[in-house]
Parts: C-alpha cells; structure tokens; sequence
C-alpha cells in the first residue's frame, strides 16, 4: 500500500460486476435541488475550475505616487477610474487600448 492510500475493505470488482435490477430503482432516492447545490462539478476527474478564466496578459499590482488632483480626477469619474487611468497611460506610451 502506498503513502496515502488506504485499503477500502470492499471488493470493488464485485461492485462494478454488479447490474442494478428495477425493483432496486426503489430504494434510489430522487435527487432533489438541494443536493445539486451541494455537487461539485468535475472536469476530467478535478474539480472544475470556478471564476474568471486567466487572463492572457495579466495586469501587475504596483505602487504608483500620482498628484492628489489627478487622483481625484479620475475617481470623480466613477467605478472603473483605475481602467481609465491604464488606458490614459496605454496612450500618452503610444500602445495599442
């Protein structure tokens, strides 16, 4: 036996051999919301992944000392001013938005 793993005590060719006859469709109990809910989605044996996907060009978390008047521009601006101050930069550097 290896590190992790763990005898199961149960024979599980004899499981897998096993055909389930309709009269055990009874004891099968309806599957309801609440246990979808409680499911998690696999993907190729591993839990699937949740979220946003990865970003192809990530941005990265700096420090930036900016003039309190700009700052305050941009924030004036509403949800979003930290999009808009990359896009202001994207351009006075002549890059592609």
């Amino acid at each position: 036996m290896t590190g992790s793993r763990r005898a199961l005590g149960s024979d599980l060719a004899k499981v897998d051999e096993h055909v389930i006859q309709p009269a055990e469709y009874d004891d099968i109990p309806e599957i309801t919301e609440e246990m979808f809910a409680r499911g998690t989605v696999m993907d190729g044996g591993q839990p699937a992944r949740r979220g946003r996907p990865p970003a192809e060009a990530p941005k990265e978390a700096i420090k930036l000392r900016l003039d309190a008047d700009v700052l305050k521009h941009f924030r004036d601006t509403g949800p979003g001013w930290q999009t808009r101050i990359n896009a202001a930069l994207r351009q006075a550097a002549g890059l592609p938005n």
